[in-house]
């Protein structure tokens, strides 16, 4: 029986993003589209110049998302940042087998999906995804001369076009599904990408602390706010984050062919990034041991014998854990391999290119739409709005 949601929630599904809304129609209203993706391809960095061609409602778009929110905590944004780069092969890990499967699993996100990138380049939603982490958690993100905040701004827009198309050629059932990417979607992508992260890497069996919990969910949060989602509505702590994911994640996860081809394809890939092929059913085992088994059949998981050997990580990472803590160069030594083995899945994914932000003119015609061991955080049980 479906999960009822609270009403404040449930109006979330009627709304999308007014400012960066109003500037893609306007845009493909003055048929300036074409000339802004070109004028765009070259604004990569925080500080620059604006193009001087630039239409002046892009102009304006610009200046209003050139900054972080002004409520943002930068010493908490910091132990963020520390506990990525202490975890970040473990929270790529996460991204790539929980949050995204998890994405798959929500059967009208896994349609908007389909409908909109190409299924001849399912590498390339990995490698943006991998990249905007990345250039979020850069010491120098929110400066003169970073990637990110520039990323964000085109990010924005493109989940504007999305809307956009899909309305304008009405592929979407409003009714049924709710805008397309609104708010409530928006705030659930940011759960999937937070709290199901933090949730893997407990089941991966890694150790953090509340205050490194709390400043990873806050960091998304601020991500958040830059891509458009509504403050006064979205979840601010990690308590109500935890129910806004539960009761989203109860009345949205179900089975469907968009959901299965997504999966087919993550699987694939990342069968082929990982050389030879007596690990390839690793991938498939990372995703049931992830998700469970539910979800997993729901998405058309395969069974393999590593279902058997993949929930003996958490004894692993206790002993890689151990000797971090009782060998400062052994710990310097595994840092570096788990930089060394983001930088290689990165570089695999994106094939050494800087990917790009850019708004589609159509859509896909084929488819028509390091803490102490005692200071550990443990996720809480469902939420009580559940019972």
């Amino acid at each position: 029986m479906p999960v009822n949601i609270p009403e404040p929630m449930a109006v979330l599904r009627l709304r999308g993003d007014e400012l960066a809304d109003t500037t893609i129609d306007t845009l493909f209203a003055d048929n300036e589209i074409h000339h802004f993706n070109t004028l765009m391809r070259n604004f990569e960095t925080a500080g620059q110049p604006v193009p001087e061609d630039l239409p002046q409602v892009a102009r304006d778009y610009l200046e209003a998302t050139s900054t972080p929110p002004d409520w943002v905590d930068w010493d908490l944004m910091e132990t963020a940042r520390l506990f990525f780069i202490d975890n970040n092969v473990h929270i790529s890990t996460a991204l790539s087998f929980a949050s995204m499967p998890a994405c798959y699993a929500v059967p009208h996100v896994a349609k908007l999906l389909s409908a909109t990138h190409s299924l001849d380049y399912p590498a390339n939603r990995m490698a943006a995804t991998g990249q905007f982490t990345v250039y979020l958690m850069r010491p120098d993100a929110f400066e003169a001369g970073s990637r990110f905040i520039p990323a964000a701004q085109k990010v924005r827009l493109l989940h504007a076009s999305i809307r956009h198309h899909l309305r304008r050629a009405g592929a979407w059932d409003e009714a049924t599904w709710g805008v397309p990417i609104c708010q409530q979607d928006m705030i659930g992508g940011q759960m999937m990408f937070s709290i199901q992260v933090l949730d893997a890497l407990d089941r991966l069996g890694v150790h953090m602390t509340t205050d490194q919990a709390e400043a990873y969910y806050y960091a998304w949060r601020v991500v958040g706010a830059m891509l458009g989602v509504d403050q006064d509505t979205a979840p601010t702590t990690l308590a109500e984050a935890r129910d806004f994911s539960d009761l989203y994640m109860a009345r949205y996860l179900g089975p469907s062919t968009e959901g299965v081809e997504l999966t087919r394809q993550l699987i694939d890939l990342y069968e082929q990034v990982v050389p030879g092929t007596l690990l390839d059913p690793v991938v498939p085992a990372l995703i049931r041991y992830l998700m469970g088994d539910t979800v997993g059949d729901w998405l058309g998981v395969p069974h393999s014998l590593f279902d058997h050997v993949v929930p003996a990580l958490p004894a692993l990472m206790g002993i890689l854990e151990s000797v971090q803590e009782a060998s400062p160069i052994g710990g310097m030594l595994i840092e570096r391999i788990n930089a060394l083995t983001t930088m290689f899945e990165l570089s695999s994914l994106t094939r050494g290119r800087v990917m790009h932000y850019s708004v589609p003119d159509h859509l896909k015609s084929e488819y028509g739409v390091r803490p102490h061991r005692n200071q550990r955080w443990t996720p809480p049980p469902t939420s009580p709005l559940l019972q």
